[in-house]
C-alpha cells in the first residue's frame, strides 16, 4: 500500500509532493520559482534498464523522457555509445543479453490506452552487437510482457505475460471502470511464457489458475521456480507461494513453500525473489513483512529444491536485504539497505547461514529507480564488473559500470548533465527512542541562514514497509528550494534495520511509529533552529495515512497535506482491490477481528483533529480508494476545520498525468503557505 508504481519507484506524484510558500514573497516571484523547478524536473531522464553482457564485453541502456525512449549500445566500459532504433515506433522497456553475449533481447512496449479498454501491444527483438545486423522481430504480442530470460542454451526466451491485457498489472495503475458484473470475467492473468529463437507461437507454460509474479529458470533449464497465488493477481501476492514445475507446457506445479502453513518465522509473511543455486538442488528467496509488490526487503531463506522446511539464513540480522545473486556456489552479492543507505555486500554460505563477510561499498544514493527491488548487471568472467543506474540527492540519474571492488563504479555516461541542482544539502540523523535507534534525512533550507528560525516539514514514507533513501528526484527537494528544513524520517516499520524493526507496527499503525517520528522532531529542533510554532506533515499512500491521523494524534503539526490517504481502515477493508495486504499487518480479517482497524482509524479520533487538511487522491485509486479521502475531508468540513479535497480525474495511486502533478505542486505550496508562515530569505 505505498509506492507500488515500479516500473516508476517512486511514484511520479511523489516526486512533484510538496513545496511551500514563501508569504513575504510576491506572488509573481513564486510562481517563477515553482514554474522553474517543474521545467527543471520536467529535463530529468530515466533510465529504466541497464544490461551488461556476460563476458563484460557490451554495455546496453534505456533512456527514457516522457512519451520516448532510447536504445544505446556501447563497449563495456560506456565508452562508443551508439544509440539502435527499432521499428514499429514503440518504447524500448526491457532488455537481457544471451548466454553467447553478442546477442541482446529487447522488449518493447507500445504506448497504453489510458481508459484501460484496449489491448496493450508489443514485442521482442533480437540484435546481433558483434556485427551490428539488423534488428530481427522475433514475436509480436497482444498483452503485457515482462522480464525477459534466456535458457541456458541460448535457444529459447522465457518471460512474465498477461495475454490480451488491457491495463498495466500494477496496483499503482489506474483501474479498470468498476461497473458491470465485478469479480467475473475482467481478469487477466499472468503466466510464464516461452518463446523459441527458431520462431513459433508463444506457449505458456503455467496453469491457468495460478497468477505469477517472479520466476527464475533452473540451471539446467529444465525447471521453474516461480511466486504464484490464485488471481486477482494485484490483491493476492500477499499469500503467495513458492512452486517448482517442469519448464514446458501442461506440467504440473508442486507447492515448495506455503507461508500460510509453515510454522518457521516465515508464517504469514510475503516471498519474492526466488532463485536456484548454481548446482540446483536448492531455492533460494527472500522472506519478510512486505507491504508492496516489488518492494522487496527481509531475510534471506533457503529450501530444498524437492521441498522441505525453508530455514532463515539471517537471523537478527540488523539490516534488510533486498537483492541478490550468486558470485560462486558458496556466495552471495547481496543489495540491501541499512539505516536509510544502500549497502553493496557479500554473503557467505556456511552451516544454514549466509553471514555478511565483506562490505564492497555503500552507494551514495540508490541504485536503478530506487527500487528496493533492483537488480544489478554482474559479469561472469573475472574479474566481475557491475553496471546500473544510479541517482543520489546530489548525483542525477547515470549509468555506472566497472570493476567490482570497495568504491561504487563511476558513471559511463552524461545522460542528466547540465541538470541544476537547486535544493540544499542533505544528512542522516539517528535519535533513540526507548531504546530503539531511527534513523532519518535531514534536508536543509536551500539558503540556510544558521541565525534564522525556519519551519520544519515532517515527510512519511509510503509503504509502511519502505524506506526514505537518498535520490534525486525525492520528494522534499521542492520544500528545501522554498528555503524549508525537511525531515524525511524511517521510524519502526521501515526497511533498513532488520526485519523485527520492520514488523514493530504489526497491529499498531500510526502509534510506534508516530512516537518514532515526533521523537525524530525532538531530535532535529534541538539540532537546528527550526520554530516548532511552524511544523508541518505530508506524505503519500501510507504516508498519506499518517498525514490523516497525526493529527487526531497530536496538535504539534499546524498544516497536513494528505496524500492518496486511508482515514478509516474498517470501511476501507472494502473497498480498496488489495485488501490480501493488510492480513499480515492486522493479523485478522476487519470482519474477524474489527478491534486492531478501530484503533488505527482516523475517522475514529476526528473530533480531535483541529489541523488545516488538504487532500488529494487520484479518481481510479484501486490502492487507496476516493471514497477513504472524501471521508475524511467530509468529517472535517462538518467540524469545521479548514480543509479542501482535490480528486484527479483517470488517475490511479500513481499520478501520472504532469498537468496534475503540477497542480499538486502548486496547491501544496499554497496550502501550507497559508497556515505556516515562511521566515524571509537573508
Amino acid at each position: 500500500m505505498s509506492t507500488r508504481l515500479y516500473p516508476l519507484a517512486l511514484l511520479a506524484s511523489i516526486a512533484f509532493l510538496p513545496a511551500l510558500s514563501t508569504a513575504a514573497q510576491p506572488a509573481a516571484t513564486e510562481n517563477a520559482r515553482i514554474e522553474h523547478i517543474l521545467a527543471q524536473r520536467a529535463k530529468v531522464k530515466d533510465i529504466p534498464a541497464v544490461a551488461l553482457s556476460p563476458d563484460g564485453k557490451h554495455l546496453a541502456w534505456i533512456v527514457a523522457h516522457d512519451d520516448t525512449a532510447q536504445l544505446l549500445l556501447a563497449d563495456g566500459n560506456g565508452q562508443n555509445p551508439r544509440a539502435v532504433t527499432l521499428p514499429g515506433g514503440c518504447h524500448d522497456v526491457g532488455l537481457r543479453w544471451a548466454p553467447a553475449a553478442d546477442q541482446l533481447a529487447v522488449l518493447t512496449r507500445c504506448k497504453v490506452d489510458p481508459a484501460n479498454t484496449k489491448p496493450i501491444h508489443g514485442a521482442i527483438w533480437l540484435l546481433d552487437a558483434g556485427t551490428q545486423a539488423a534488428p530481427r522481430k522475433l514475436a509480436a504480442m497482444e498483452g503485457f510482457a515482462q522480464g525477459l530470460q534466456w535458457s541456458h542454451d541460448g535457444q529459447s526466451l522465457a518471460f512474465l505475460y498477461v495475454p490480451g491485457a488491457t491495463r498495466l498489472p500494477y496496483a499503482t495503475a489506474s483501474s479498470n471502470p468498476r461497473v458491470g458484473v465485478i469479480g467475473g470475467t475482467d481478469l487477466q492473468i499472468q503466466h510464464i511464457a516461452r518463446i523459441a529463437l527458431a520462431g513459433g507461437p508463444v506457449q505458456i507454460l503455467t496453469p491457468a489458475d495460478l497468477y505469477v509474479y517472479e520466476f527464475r529458470l533452473s540451471p539446467a533449464g529444465n525447471r521453474i521456480a516461480y511466486t504464484a497465488a490464485p488471481p486477482p493477481g494485484d490483491d493476492n501476492w500477499w499469500s503467495a507461494k513458492l512452486y517448482t514445475q517442469a519448464a514446458s507446457s501442461g506440467a504440473a506445479p508442486k507447492v515448495v513453500v506455503n507461508p500460510a502453513t509453515t510454522t518457521s518465522p516465515l508464517h504469514g509473511l510475503q516471498i519474492a525473489l526466488p532463485r536456484w543455486s548454481p548446482d540446483g538442488s536448492a531455492i533460494f528467496f527472500i522472506g519478510g513483512l512486505m507491504s508492496d509488490r516489488g518492494a522487496t526487503g527481509g531475510d534471506l531463506y533457503r529450501v530444498a529444491a524437492g521441498g522441505g522446511p525453508a530455514t532463515d539464513l539471517t537471523p537478527a540480522i540488523t539490516v534488510t536485504p533486498s537483492w541478490y545473486t550468486f558470485l560462486a556456489p558458496h556466495t552471495l552479492l547481496v543489495n540491501q539497505i541499512a539505516s536509510g543507505s544502500v549497502e553493496v555486500a557479500e554473503y557467505t554460505l556456511t552451516n544454514n547461514r549466509a553471514r555478511q563477510t565483506r562490505l564492497w561499498y555503500t552507494a551514495p544514493g540508490v541504485l536503478g529507480d530506487g527500487r528496493a527491488a533492483f537488480a544489478v548487471a554482474l559479469t561472469h568472467t573475472v574479474p566481475r564488473r557491475i553496471a546500473y543506474a544510479a541517482n543520489a540527492f546530489d548525483q542525477p540519474p547515470e549509468v555506472h559500470a566497472g570493476v567490482l571492488s570497495t568504491a561504487p563504479p563511476p558513471a559511463v555516461t552524461s545522460i542528466n548533465a547540465g541538470l541544476e541542482h537547486a535544493w540544499g544539502k542533505a544528512e542522516s540523523v539517528t535519535w533513540e527512542h526507548h531504546g530503539t535507534r531511527v534513523q532519518g534525512w535531514l534536508m536543509y533550507p536551500a539558503h540556510y541562514n544558521p541565525r534564522q528560525t525556519y519551519p520544519l516539514i515532517v515527510y512519511v514514507h509510503g509503504g509502511p514497509t519502505w524506506a526514505n533513501l537518498p535520490r534525486w528526484d525525492n520528494s522534499a527537494s521542492a520544500l528545501s528550494e522554498f528555503d524549508y528544513f525537511v525531515l524525511l524520517p524511517n521510524p519502526r516499520g521501515s526497511l533498513g534495520e532488520g526485519e523485527a524493526f520492520a514488523q514493530g507496527i504489526r497491529g499498531q499503525m500510526g502509534y510506534g511509529d508516530l512516537a518514532d517520528i515526533l521523537a525524530g522532531v525532538d531530535k532535529v529542533e534541538r539540532m537546528v533552529p527550526v520554530d516548532p510554532a511552524r511544523l508541518g506533515l505530508t506524505g503519500w499512500s501510507y504516508g498519506g495515512f499518517m498525514s490523516m491521523f497525526a493529527p487526531t494524534q497530536t496538535g504539534r503539526f499546524k498544516a497536513v497535506v494528505a496524500g492518496a490517504g486511508i482515514s478509516n481502515w474498517q470501511s476501507y477493508y472494502g473497498e480498496n482491490q488489495i485488501d490480501g495486504w493488510m492480513l499480515p499487518f492486522f493479523g485478522a480479517s476487519v470482519y474477524v477481528d474489527p478491534a486492531p482497524y478501530a484503533k488505527s482509524s482516523a475517522i475514529n479520533f476526528i473530533t480531535h483533529d483541529h489541523t488545516p487538511a488538504l487532500i488529494v487522491v487520484g479518481e481510479r485509486d484501486e490502492e487507496c480508494p476516493a471514497p477513504q479521502s472524501f471521508e475524511y475531508w467530509h468529517a472535517l468540513k462538518t467540524l469545521g476545520v479548514p480543509t479542501t479535497l482535490v480528486v484527479y480525474a483517470n488517475q490511479g495511486h500513481a499520478i501520472a498525468n504532469r498537468a496534475d502533478q503540477a497542480d499538486i505542486l502548486r496547491r501544496t505550496l499554497d496550502w501550507f503557505g497559508r497556515y505556516l508562515a515562511a521566515a524571509p530569505r537573508p
